[in-house]
């Protein structure tokens, strides 16, 4: 199954970029509803089907290799227990590199995506460069001390710290906030975003001192909260959202944008809503 083929049979795959001002469409693990999540195909639909960002998660090798894949542990996406038995509990740590590149990360979503391999931070970093944004999530930092400094300079190799990062195409965020202000204090010109929340409203204040965004799951959202984020100067984009009724409410209560597994989906009910209110 090709790219073209999947963005075609998708609605919406065609359209228009979000404009700046509207709410900003961040693809869940790549366009994770049409391919198998956190893999190339994922990341190259998510592009194609004009998401401002792509979300992605992070993690690295026995070997120091920074790979994409959301769970700490191999089982769920990939042929690892087939092709590795007795190595339980099949944790991304506890491989090399080499070895995670032989496993199909494909097969579980899809026979039409057999063989994908769990990616590398910069093959994603190549596929995105130019086309989308990148929300990038770092998974169980404190599994793997240093690699703060590690994504940093992968960041840099690509060129995605060269130019200006507070011009919208990067943010990294985790659901470690201490690891978080350690990378602030690393790469200070990289947007902050704090996963989960909402903290207690007398911490705000001393947060938006050094993070940018405050991104808790979408049941967790209230006006009350997003007004509170927009107080301090931050923003917030809630995850996993793929109901349309559900985006409509949060759209209505002033979210910077949404964190979907259907970006062409949300992409969509903007430009339609927008086309109604004019």
């Amino acid at each position: 199954m090709t790219l073209a083929t999947l963005a075609a049979g998708i609605s919406g795959a065609a359209a228009e970029p979000v404009k700046e001002g509207r709410t900003t469409v961040i693809a869940h693990r790549g366009a994770s509803a049409d391919a198998p999540e956190n893999t190339l195909p994922a990341v190259d639909l998510g592009a194609a089907v004009k998401a401002d960002f792509v979300e992605i998660d992070v993690q690295r090798t026995l070997d120091g290799e920074l790979v994409v894949i959301h769970d700490t542990t191999l089982g769920r996406t990939t042929d690892v227990e087939t092709k590795f038995p007795g190595r339980a509990p099949y944790r991304v740590a506890d491989f090399t590199y080499a070895e995670i590149s032989t496993l199909d990360a494909g097969s579980w979503f899809g026979p039409g995506f057999a063989g994908t391999q769990v990616p590398t931070l910069q093959q994603v970093l190549d596929t995105l460069h130019g086309r989308a944004g990148l929300l990038l999530e770092v998974k169980s930092p404190e599994l793997y001390p240093g690699i703060g400094a590690d994504i940093a300079a992968d960041l840099d190799s690509k060129g995605w710290l060269n130019a200006d990062a507070r011009a919208g195409r990067l943010v990294v965020q985790s659901f470690n906030w201490d690891f978080m202000r350690e990378f602030n204090a690393l790469a200070p010109e990289v947007p902050a975003g704090l996963l989960g929340g909402p903290p207690a409203p007398a911490e705000y204040a001393e947060l938006s001192t050094w993070a940018d965004q405050i991104n808790p799951s979408h049941t967790r959202v209230t006006g009350g909260f997003v007004d509170l984020v927009h107080q301090y100067g931050m923003e917030t984009w809630p995850y996993t959202v793929d109901d349309p009724q559900r985006m409509r409410a949060l759209t209505a209560l002033g979210v910077d944008g949404i964190i979907t597994n259907k970006p062409a989906l949300l992409s969509d009910l903007l430009k339609t809503d927008a086309a109604t209110t004019r």
